[in-house]
């Protein structure tokens, strides 16, 4: 899984290792406030992370990513399991995201869009956010475990 993993990050560093210090800091907390269940906040940081993104290569995608953790979000708020309308990632998406299988017909694919958009937000800050190295460091296991998941799907030994 380690390095899948690091293969994915190697593979969208030239897309995502231009996005500004600040915007990838802010992506970092919005990636730890929704896994520390903190979603008021999570929402919070999402929001203010897309409207520091630009419109360059990837960055619809990563706007989608953390328009899905919002809405995972506030639903896991409001007790919830899942948003009842999330947006999606569409196929010109899928080359950024860490795990396609959109094809699959064995996935489902709401699980998908928000297994991909923690994968994304968390290899975006440590691609982008040098200061929170450390942070995402030590939750690097909450990425592996859901990227196992997919192991056997992707072909992974």
């Amino acid at each position: 899984m380690e390095k899948y993993l690091n293969g994915y990050i190697g593979r969208i560093q030239p897309v995502f290792g231009r996005i500004p210090e600040k915007a990838a800091h802010t992506i970092a907390a919005a990636f730890f406030a929704y896994k520390f269940e903190l979603y008021p906040k999570a929402i919070r940081e999402c929001a203010t992370a897309t409207g520091l993104l630009g419109d360059g290569e990837g960055m619809r995608t990563a706007k989608t990513a953390l328009r899905i953790i919002s809405a995972y979000a506030e639903a896991l708020e409001n007790s919830q399991v899942k948003p009842e309308k999330a947006e999606r990632f569409i196929p010109e998406d899928y080359p950024n995201l860490a795990v396609n299988l959109y094809g699959d017909s064995a996935q489902d694919p709401e699980t998908l869009d928000i297994d991909n958009a923690l994968i994304l937000v968390y290899a975006i800050a440590v691609i982008a956010s040098p200061d929170d190295e450390q942070a995402l460091e030590e939750h690097r296991n909450y990425i592996l475990t859901i990227i196992e998941i997919y192991k056997k799907a992707l072909g992974i030994q």
